[in-house]
């Protein structure tokens, strides 16, 4: 709703100023470091997720089970704390408001039709990079804000999803 919200205050009042490019985000706000340093935690995060996956997996599967067969619990969700908070680097370029739909949705809509937890990561990883470059393409196409129209193209791919989950049930 808030995206939606955006993207018609954007269309008709033309609303663009250093407060709305920090809540509702604005690529064009951020510096080369900047840019550079979300490439740089973007692997962080990847190599991270990559190394620990069976533990990471093991723990927010059944942490009970995990702590049986000797994980550190405690440990792995400190380094999935971590792991969400660095990702939140990303407020600069999609807006402190927008940020969070942008750590659920692509979760969200790859559970509409994948059933394991290996799919629903790399299903959520794909959506996430192709809602991405449509919202950019969009947002740049249409002039709207950055942030907002990569959200509004995951509720279309959120709706998509869940419509193909309905089909694939009945079928």
């Amino acid at each position: 709703a808030l995206a939606i919200g955006v993207v018609t205050v954007s269309l008709t009042t033309g609303m663009n100023t250093d407060v709305s490019n920090y809540m509702f985000g604005s690529i064009l706000s951020l510096s080369h470091a900047d840019a550079v340093l979300s490439i740089v935690l973007s692997v962080v995060v990847l190599l991270m997720f990559v190394l620990l996956y069976p533990r990471i997996f093991a723990v927010t599967f059944d942490e009970t089970f995990a702590r049986a067969t000797g994980t550190k619990a405690q440990l792995i969700n400190s380094v999935i704390a971590v792991l969400t908070a660095v990702t939140v680097i990303g407020m600069r370029m999609m807006g402190a408001l927008l940020i969070s739909s942008l750590i659920i949705f692509p979760a969200l809509t790859a559970m509409r039709i994948c059933r394991s937890f290996k799919g629903v990561v790399i299903c959520s990883a794909v959506v996430s990079v192709v809602c991405f470059v449509i919202g950019m393409a969009a947002s740049y196409a249409f002039e709207l804000p950055s942030g907002a129209a990569i959200v509004i193209v995951n509720i279309i791919a959120f709706a998509a999803f869940s419509f193909a989950a309905l089909l694939k049930k009945r079928a």
